[in-house]
């Protein structure tokens, strides 16, 4: 469980954006094939100025198409002049903006807050240039992915095309997931924010802050005083969890509700069934589908962390090894979707349709004209109290008798934790089973292909007002070993409304839906079972909701004065989306 760590400091790149230059151009030493403005400032209607890199190709003043990255990692002495020059030397100008408050820009560092408008600044400078010839693309991963679809909450005409990989949603998957947040996002702010360009000794230095968050589980005391802790103020962090709901403040940072409706550029998104940030990503894509059904979007997923799918993909991810078709080339397809859309060329090969994924274990690729129809049809499975050797059955068949188990769970206990839900090593001998339920499936009597998004209700009563909970996804393989599909974890009292917390009446039966989890695609084989793993989330690696009903980041172990105490009721199920 302690490789959730790694977790959300995969945050990664992007920035912002806005009007005229301000500075000069600077060639580098030994770069005679190319003209490198390496001291741009572009200037903001609000007075912000945004440092920025330009390459063009040197000798060729004609106008071209233009990629744009926009990120807050600012690595302008290798890795970022070199992607600049891979664009050069595919027929584009190519420019690089960072966030506001970065590299040469005075300003104060705020991420996420002005990208969106930044952005579209940078786009606007960049449409009226000579060099430009009025149409613009824009690529890159995590932050940088998150600023393609910021930007377009107010669309630019000379924004024709983003390719968004593994793209962050703030608010929705870090610094908090499904209202829940996650520790591992409190170290990201000193990263990105220490300085113009990156801390790396603070952003390196995992003992300092995995014995801060020792302390901080061990003690007791709130959430909130995690910085205390540290004995360094954490701004951002403080700033973050001032919105525990999905307000405004996150609504504001990126295309929200109706506005996607307005997104028509052709869009190319490339994703992975284990990139921490998935859930943030495909929303996206979901809430513009839901918006705007005709839009012109595709999207490439598979088994691909959160780096490997912005690479060429890993040959073994989390100690899984994938089938040998599942590795491509992000760049190549990259450029390749450019040129379709920027030179009139050719569509990538492998977008046979909207969607197109790689199924695990089948060692194919597969396409669909939408997430929606990666299946076509559900396997309701209920979370039963009848017992199935060492667990619960999880049962086809609606049980006819009203029944329930039950858990307390003591948060007021540091010696033992619940909900090991990260996918880590995918493939696993043995599942904890100390605490939480388990449901397992009989035997399957022909193989099944899993494809998309599981989903499904908990039925539960607690003597409180909150609660957190975990639900994971597994495959056990014919041979006993344990297959990590996707899982859940959220928070109850934000189920049927992300944005306002309802919170739970004591001792009274609750429907808790659940939907934003990981989609995957895996071919399952006969004789395999499925099994759900029930829990409440209880662990040294996000905030804890004590139940109390006050502000979860306020509360300290001395609100552990009574255990949580559950009835799961069964007639609680999940629905697994399935290809028959």
């Amino acid at each position: 469980m302690q490789q959730i760590i790694k977790l959300f400091f995969v945050l990664l790149l992007s920035i912002n954006s806005s009007a005229q230059q301000t500075a000069a151009t600077k060639l580098e030493d030994g770069a005679s094939d190319y003209n490198i403005q390496d001291s741009v400032l572009i200037k903001t209607k609000d007075g912000a100025s945004i440092s920025a890199i330009i390459v063009r190709k040197r000798g060729d003043e004609n106008a071209k198409p233009v990629l744009l990255q926009s990120t807050i990692y600012v690595r302008d002495k290798g890795r970022d002049i070199a992607t600049l020059k891979e664009s050069a030397d595919n027929g584009y100008v190519g420019v690089i903006a960072y966030a506001r408050g970065k590299r040469f820009s005075p300003d104060e560092i705020f991420p996420y807050e002005n990208d969106g408008n930044d952005t579209y600044e940078v786009i606007d400078w960049i449409s009226k240039q000579k060099w430009c010839n009025g149409s613009i693309g824009m690529f890159g991963g995590s932050y940088n992915g998150f600023t393609q679809w910021a930007v377009c909450k107010k669309m630019h005409p000379a924004l024709k095309t983003i390719v968004p990989y593994v793209a962050n949603r703030p608010g929705m998957g870090l610094p908090m997931e499904n209202n829940v947040f996650i520790n591992p996002n409190y170290e990201w702010p000193f990263y990105v924010g220490n300085n113009k360009y990156l801390d790396t000794i603070a952003g390196n230095d995992r003992q300092r802050f995995r014995k801060m968050q020792n302390k901080w589980w061990e003690s007791g005391v709130a959430y909130k005083k995690l910085d205390s802790i540290d004995r360094t103020p954490n701004r951002l962090f403080q700033r973050w969890i001032s919105h525990p709901s999905f307000d405004e403040y996150w609504q504001n940072m990126a295309p929200y509700g109706k506005e996607f409706a307005a997104i028509t550029i052709p869009i190319l998104v490339i994703d992975g069934y284990y990139n921490d940030s998935q859930n943030s990503s495909l929303y996206y894509l979901r809430e513009l589908q839901k918006y705007n059904p005709n839009a012109n979007q595709y999207l490439i997923i598979g088994p691909y962390s959160h780096f490997g799918a912005q690479r060429e993909g890993e040959a073994t991810i989390n100690g899984y090894k994938v089938d040998a078709n599942a590795l491509i080339n992000t760049k190549k397809i990259t450029y390749q979707w450019f040129d379709y859309i920027l030179k009139n060329g050719t569509k990538p090969e492998m977008l046979k349709d909207r969607i197109n994924y790689q199924v695990m274990g089948a060692n194919e690729w597969r396409s669909a004209p939408s997430i929606d129809k990666m299946n076509n049809g559900y396997l309701t499975m209920y979370l039963t109290n009848n017992k199935s050797e060492k667990f619960f059955s999880l049962n086809a068949k609606k049980p006819v008798t009203n029944g329930f188990l039950f858990q307390e769970v003591d948060f007021a206990d540091r010696a033992n934790s619940n909900n090991d839900y990260y996918p880590d090593p995918i493939i696993r001998n043995e599942i904890d089973t100390s605490n939480g339920f388990n449901f397992i499936s009989d035997p399957l009597k022909e193989g099944m292909l899993i494809n998309g998004s599981f989903l499904g209700e908990i039925k539960a009563s607690i003597n409180k007002m909150d609660m957190d909970i975990g639900v994971t996804l597994y495959e056990v393989m014919p041979n006993g070993a344990y297959f990590h599909l996707s899982y859940f974890i959220g928070r109850a009292s934000y189920s049927n409304d992300i944005t306002q917390r309802k919170l739970l009446q004591p001792n009274l039966i609750e429907t808790i839906p659940f939907s934003n989890t990981r989609l995957v695609s895996k071919q399952l084989s006969k004789g395999s079972r499925l099994l759900i793993h029930l829990n409440i989330n209880k662990n040294p690696f996000s905030e804890l909701n004590y139940g109390t009903g006050k502000t979860v980041t306020e509360e300290t172990i001395k609100d552990a004065k009574e255990p949580l105490k559950v009835k799961w009721y069964n007639d609680s199920y999940v629905k697994i989306p399935v290809w028959k």
